[in-house]
């Protein structure tokens, strides 16, 4: 029998869309606070994340940003994890760590060398977020070969992220240590606004 994975339903930003997609209660929401990202939140109303529903874990997406932005989102919005998706260091996730946040770290993957990222953040995170890698930071829409995630050894948990739709989902790996999904661009009607039937076919997909 498959373990239910967790569903981070990710690039969220419009009231009423969080409000339809917090209905199916995902466990995790991202919202990107990256200004090149398409799903940029921009100076988005304090009122989407209070009015949430206590059991959606929320989650600040950052790129490359530093210690005292990261801090001054989270005392603004209130989120409990970060999830940093740029080229950060041990030493940054270790500063957000001390300051009581969880840490997401996202590794870049396109062969199985890049696995071995991993292996310098054991102390500093909480979750790793495995994303193909392109050109940019995420928001490629394609996914990676899973197969190469048999090489990965280390306890902490992970979740795994682009390019996720309705047919990826009938086929999600099984790994020991793989907790979640990520889900993003192919369940959007446009960046930032998600289809919520679509979603509503996933989380029964996942969930039964």
């Amino acid at each position: 029998m498959k373990k239910e994975l967790v569903i981070k339903v990710c690039g969220m930003r419009e009231y009423n869309n969080v409000q339809a997609v917090a209905s199916f209660l995902p466990d995790y929401m991202g919202f990107i606070f990256y200004s090149k990202s398409p799903r940029y939140v921009g100076d988005i109303n304090p009122d989407v994340f209070d009015d949430l529903k206590e059991s959606v874990i929320k989650v600040g997406v950052f790129v490359n940003a530093s210690s005292t932005e990261i801090l001054e989102k989270k005392r603004k919005y209130g989120f409990e994890l970060v999830q940093l998706h740029g080229d950060e260091s041990p030493g940054d996730c270790a500063v957000l760590k001390s300051k009581g946040l969880k840490v997401i770290k996202a590794i870049a993957v396109s062969m199985e060398s890049d696995i071995q990222e991993c292996d310098a953040f054991v102390q500093v995170v909480d979750y790793f977020l495995f994303d193909t890698k392109g050109k940019n930071y995420g928001g490629h829409g394609v996914t990676f070969d899973w197969g190469l995630l048999k090489t990965y050894q280390l306890d902490i948990p992970f979740f795994i992220s682009g390019g996720i739709g309705l047919e990826e989902m009938k086929a999600l790996p099984e790994y020991e240590q793989l907790i979640g999904v990520d889900l993003n661009s192919k369940f959007e009607i446009e960046p930032g606004l998600k289809d919520v039937d679509a979603l509503e076919q996933g989380f029964k997909l996942v969930r039964g």
